[in-house]
Order: C-alpha cells, then structure tokens, then sequence
C-alpha cells in the first residue's frame, strides 16, 4: 500500500513540474517573446493588417511630403519616397519582402493607426470610409537635408544638424545610399555593397573622433585642473611615454610655448595629451560620460549606437594620452559628435534629440506634440561659453578656417581621425564639429568625411557651406 501511494505522490510532483514548466513557459512567451512576434517585420498578419490600411504619409517641418502611399487594390498599397536617397537611412523603407527599417519602423503603429473606425461604425450608408494612417510632421527640414547630401557628394560619411535649443533634428545624411523606391531591382546590389549603403553611418557608424574631442577633454581639464586656463605649456612637437612609444603633432610642428587657449585653437597633441595624463584615465572618462559616452543617448524617432569611452589602467600612459585626442579605443557616432556641440551651444545642457514634431490623424487633427526635453546639465554655463570662445578662435584664426563665414561667427573644432586596416595605416577621416552663430546658435553640426584626409579640412569646408545656407537661407 506504502508503495502504490508513494507512486501515486511521485506521479503528481512529476505533473506538477510539467504544469508549472508549462505555466512558466506561457508566461514568459506572453511577456516576452509574443510581443515580439506580433511586432516583427516578417509578420504576415501584420502584413495583412497594415495593407488594410492607406500607411500615412511622413513631412518634413514646412509639410512637404517625403513619403506617399498609393492604393493599388483592395489589398495591396505602395510606399512612394519622393525625395528618394538623399532621406533613405533616416526614413528607412517598408516592404513586405525587406522589412521595415528607419522611422517607419519607429513610427509604424501611428503610420498604420486607423482613425476612421467609430466613423464606419455610425455610417450606415453602403460607402464606407477608407482606412487611412496617421500622418507625422517631422522636424527635417527637406532643403537643408538635401544640401547635407549633395555637399557630401561622393564621398563616404554623414551630416547631423540640430537645434541645440530643442534637440531637433535638422538634418541627418548617410552617404553611400540607396534609393528606396527600387529596392525590388536593386536589393542584390545594396545588400551586397563593401560601401554598406544600408548603414546609418549618422547614428550607427562609430569612428575615432580624433581632435574634435578635445572639446571634452578642454572642458575636463578646466573642471579639474586648477589654473589650467592661464597655464603656460611648452609645447616641443614630441611628448615620449617610453623608448617605444611617443606622441607627436600634425605634420612635426613645433610651437613652443603656448597658452591654453592656442593649444586648443592650434590643436596641439602634445599639450592635450599631457592633459590626458594629468587628468588621468578616471577624471576623463567621467567627463566624456556626462556628454553620455558609454550609455544609450535617449531620443525619439532614432536609435542611436552607444559611444565609447574606454578604462586604461594607470600604467598605459600611451593610450591615456591618445584617448584625451580622440584616439586609442575612443570610438563616437557623428550624432553623438553633434550633441557635444549643441551641448556646447546650449549653455551646458543637452538636450534630447527626436524626429517628429507631430503626430496628426490624416484629417489634420493633432494626436501627440513633442515637448522638448534636456537630457542633463553636462557643464556650468561659465565653462560652456569659455568652450564656445576656443571653438570660436578655431575658426577664426586656427585649423577650422575653412568653416569661416563672415558675419556668421561659426566656432568649432576639427579633427583628424587615425586608424589602420589590418594593421596598416589608412587615409584619416576628415572631422569637423561646430555651432553658429556665436552669440545665438541656431544650429549645431557634426561632419565625418570617410578617408577625408588629414586636418579635417574637407568636413570644416563641408560644414561652413551647410551652416551659411541654412542661416542665410
């Protein structure tokens, strides 16, 4: 008897695993993985749902249309891009074949979002009104995009512009690109590109900022270095860590003594890189961190790749010094680059980009207005304004010249970005960051021109037409 009810109590622990394995597992599909699968691109119900209705159409700020769809029949629509390439990596596409990518993917649930339903309820005539998405008004700005794109020509990089007030994106171009409308007869070819056309390089190309980021590391060392703003450095054009290693600045110059304010606006390593060691690995990284190094940056309508600012210990000189120019294992998106210019713009505050302005039904009623919001308080706006002042003399008298416009006061700071492919060295990338104009900025730049060459001459240059057209325009 012992044995049949000992049996018996075995059974029942064994179906009770089962059940609350079964409970458990119900569980966590529901939470987790359901969600995914409802919302996934390769969802053919979803498919079918979103074919049920006219997908919405996207603006730009003045309300022109950057998309348009077409019913072709009952069951089937297509997705025009009127301004083709030049917006395809910040649009993205949507395709039953390809997927959904970009702010359509973002936006898709208010893009497909039918207002029409209560209205066919109460309509008891046989006409029933179409299903159509909700429309956004973005805050690109069609023109400004467009003159990103063809200023880039055909060379490899991006362009992000922004309201350092608001956060707005003003303009975001990836180059190489492809056109959206064609993606049936081009898909082979895009996909298989070495250019990867399909990146985002704005949000997703992660590069060396080279000296664009001694705006961070100035505004380190005049955080925890006291009387760095007056000190005097002599600058002999070598700074030698060991009988190996050794930085140097561009082209062997030689400055001699400069103040701080030359090193920055001459762009000495040697002087910065002192300024790395003195801060040591700890001071700079927390620095480069309140400008969100290492964290998810928030921001509405994109998805920005994290920045990296690495740890070194005390010992690796060499690579503390590199990281205080942008180099070593510092790594940063032309979005992120931006952002420490609007910081920079905006008084020490950072605010959050986004992408829509505007979420409308397709009647013109508005659903959602994006309120700006500040990400943190990154610097005091004494130190933000001293920046500001370096990055003006930049400009005006130092190695960002060829982003001078007269009468709009631009400031900035140029980089060259190193780096090697399979251990041999490679063309730099060409940098530039900046803001205009100097008493009340109205745009905040960030430029990377892929194999642009040494001096960022290319993406200053490139960054100085971008600002005069949108200021002057």
């Amino acid at each position: 008897m012992n044995d049949v009810t000992n049996n018996i109590k075995k059974v029942l622990i064994v179906f009770m695993i089962l059940f609350l394995s079964l409970t458990l597992y119900i569980s966590y599909f529901e939470i987790y993985t359901a969600p995914k699968v409802i919302s996934s691109s390769y969802n053919a119900r979803l498919w079918v749902q979103r074919n049920e209705v006219l997908r919405g159409t996207i603006y730009d700020r003045n309300h022109n249309p950057l998309t348009k769809s077409v019913r072709v029949n009952a069951s089937t629509q297509k997705r025009e891009y009127t301004a083709g390439a030049a917006f395809a990596n910040v649009l993205g596409y949507v395709d039953p074949r390809y997927g959904i990518t970009g702010l359509e993917k973002t936006y898709d649930s208010q893009l497909m979002k039918d207002d029409t339903g209560i209205l066919n309820i109460f309509n008891f005539t046989k006409v029933k009104k179409a299903k159509v998405g909700r429309d956004l008004v973005t805050t690109l700005d069609m023109n400004l995009q467009e003159k990103a794109y063809n200023l880039l020509g055909n060379n490899k990089g991006a362009v992000v512009a922004l309201n350092p007030k608001t956060g707005e994106i003003l303009a975001m171009v990836s180059k190489p690109s492809f056109n959206p409308n064609y993606l049936d007869t081009n898909w082979s070819t895009i996909n298989n590109d070495k250019n990867r056309p399909l990146l985002n390089r704005a949000v997703s190309g992660l590069y060396p900022p080279g000296s664009t980021f001694k705006v961070v590391s100035a505004l380190s060392s005049i955080e925890n270095l006291g009387g760095v703003k007056n000190k005097t450095f002599h600058d002999n054009g070598k700074l030698v860590f060991n009988s190996t290693q050794s930085l140097s600045d561009f082209e062997g110059e030689v400055p001699g003594d400069v103040s701080f304010k030359d090193a920055f606006v001459l762009s000495s390593n040697v002087v910065f890189g002192g300024l790395g060691l003195d801060l040591g690995n700890d001071k700079l990284k927390s620095t480069a961190e309140k400008f969100y190094f290492n964290k998810t940056i928030p921001s509405d309508g994109i998805i920005i790749d994290n920045s990296k600012f690495p740890s070194y210990k005390k010992n690796e000189a060499g690579n503390i010094a590199q990281s205080a120019i942008g180099q070593s294992g510092v790594l940063a998106s032309p979005m992120q680059m931006a952002l420490v210019a609007s910081t920079i713009a905006n008084g020490g505050v950072m605010m959050e980009p986004y992408l829509v302005n505007k979420v409308m039904t397709n009647k013109g009623s508005l659903v959602k207005e994006t309120t700006p919001a500040s990400i943190a308080t990154v610097a005091t706006s004494e130190n933000s304004d001293y920046i500001k002042d370096l990055m003006r003399d930049v400009v005006s008298r130092g190695t960002g010249t060829a982003a001078n416009i007269p009468g709009l006061d631009v400031c900035g700071k140029t980089g060259t970005a190193d780096y090697d492919i399979n251990g041999v060295p490679a063309e730099a990338h060409s940098w530039f960051i900046g803001l205009a104009p100097y008493n009340n900025p109205k745009i905040a730049i960030s430029v990377i021109v892929e194999n642009g060459g040494q001096g960022g001459v290319l993406a200053a240059s490139i960054a100085g037409k971008l600002i005069k057209y949108d200021l002057e325009k």
